[in-house]
């Protein structure tokens, strides 16, 4: 199966699927309230998680309840010149800036880098998923390298529509511990 026209076909199937604002926010917030009644969130006191970006689930509202709750939050600089990630702690969404393709990343003179070392969880993003925690990311490899180096606990939060039975894996995928959707949470490994 190529991983590129599966991208497409998934990426075309959640803007349909999710299209209605209300259902992407009603949606969202379930998934929300799956995390935060997650143990792993309650004993973690870093997190590194992403800024979404339509049709991901928001991580807006979890980032402002990270910020309540005491956590540190971490959120990744690319530098595709290397196809690499850094984390950077955001204590304020004043402290991002907009990229290429409409993303959200740390201002990096105001923001420190923070290690994979220090984060407790880490939230990865993706289109669709396996039961078994295997991703289809968004092509950069970006993650896949990250998470090599990375030994903290994973998570991924989905809608129900991106779980499917089965995804094309390579070698060098490296699957998520858990996926929290609107209806349930998978423990994958």
């Amino acid at each position: 199966m190529d991983k590129k026209l599966f991208r497409k076909e998934v990426k075309q199937f959640l803007q349909k699927t999710l299209e209605p604002k209300n259902i992407y926010n009603q949606h969202s917030a379930a998934i929300a309230e799956q995390v935060y009644r997650d143990k792993d969130w309650n004993s973690a006191l870093c997190i590194g998680i992403t800024l979404s970006n339509f049709p991901e689930a928001d991580t807006y509202e979890v980032i402002k309840r990270a910020w309540k709750d005491g956590k540190k939050v971490a959120v990744p600089k690319c530098y595709p010149e290397k196809r690499v990630l850094e984390f950077h702690e955001l204590l304020s969404f004043d402290q991002l800036e907009t990229v290429y393709y409409g993303l959200k990343e740390p201002i990096i003179s105001e923001t420190r880098r923070v290690p994979c070392n220090e984060m407790d969880l880490l939230f990865v993003p993706g289109l669709a998923f396996s039961p078994n925690g295997y991703r289809l990311g968004y092509g950069g490899g970006y993650y896949d390298r990250f998470l090599a180096a990375y030994k903290g606990k994973t998570l991924s939060l989905a809608f129900d529509a991106q779980i499917l039975p089965e995804i094309p894996v390579e070698s060098h995928d490296i699957p998520v511990s858990k996926i929290i959707t609107p209806s349930e949470v998978i423990r994958c490994v």
